[in-house]
């Protein structure tokens, strides 16, 4: 549940300064664009271009490769299944044991999945870890226009994400109390942990529906219209990191092209 815990960045780095709604906009460019490509080449140039942006990001590279485990390990996993069990084995067999045999062509499919899955969850991180819940919610209410009600209702089940977490470790602490223990055996760790999915599930279901009635209490919702508190609008800096989005995506593109690589989506 560690996941859960937001990381703490560097407000004064360059990208935790920059308006949030451009580092989505940003985010979601290259995220087409990946998902517009089905090459590794595309996928490896974001992945690349992303790097390089981690030290203005002002997140720490070790702490958001540790948090970022379990995703490359479901990255790597889902490009080796699709190696493993491809319905067609293409080109020449570069791997035979037995009756398995892997093609070339399958395994640099499968290594191009892989990588557009992390590249699309880098984006996605840096667009979302160097941002404040809080100045996400105002901007979606100031630039994008966002219902209040549905802005500020995210923004409230964002800041339950890190309590959340702190329940799960306390539920499983007191199991542990109780000598509530899987041992070796996995079935009886499935079934104690799917009880402690349901324990944390009730938790959460009880603090939403206090939070939803003391935000009623204070006629949250109640006027038509709200005032800004915390006055913000899209800077120049701001746009250059969506036209460096753009950028990048075009070069990723141009490089594949160039190699040969490029394989649409559609077409």
């Amino acid at each position: 549940m560690q996941l859960l815990t937001p990381l703490i960045p560097d407000a004064s780095a360059p990208l935790g300064r920059a308006n949030p709604v451009a580092k989505l906009a940003a985010a979601l460019i290259l995220m087409f664009a990946l998902f517009a490509s089905l090459d590794g080449v595309t996928a490896l140039v974001v992945l690349a271009g992303l790097a390089a942006l981690l030290p203005l990001s002002g997140l720490s590279p070790r702490v958001l490769l540790g948090r970022a485990r379990l995703i490359v390990v479901i990255a790597v996993s889902i490009g080796l299944f699709n190696i493993l069990f491809a319905a067609d084995q293409v080109g020449p067999i570069v791997l035979g044991l037995g009756p398995l045999r892997i093609g070339a062509e399958t395994v640099v499919a499968g290594a191009g999945l892989a990588l557009r899955l992390l590249a699309i969850a880098l984006a996605g991180l840096l667009a979302t870890a160097t941002s404040d819940p809080v100045e996400v919610a105002d901007a979606l209410i100031q630039q994008l226009r966002v219902s209040p009600r549905f802005a500020i209702g995210a923004l409230a089940a964002l800041r339950q994400l890190p309590l959340l977490a702190r329940e799960w470790e306390i539920i499983g602490m007191a199991r542990r109390a109780r000598g509530m223990d899987g041992g070796h055996s996995p079935v009886a760790a499935i079934r104690l942990i799917g009880s402690r999915v349901f324990g944390l599930l009730v938790s959460a279901i009880r603090r939403g529906s206090r939070l939803a009635l003391a935000m009623e209490a204070r006629g949250f919702g109640a006027a038509s219209c709200r005032t800004v508190a915390r006055p913000r609008r899209m800077g120049p800096s701001d746009w250059w990191w969506i036209v460096g989005a753009i950028g990048l995506a075009a070069a990723a593109i141009g490089i594949s092209l160039a190699l040969g690589t490029w394989r649409p989506l559609i077409g």
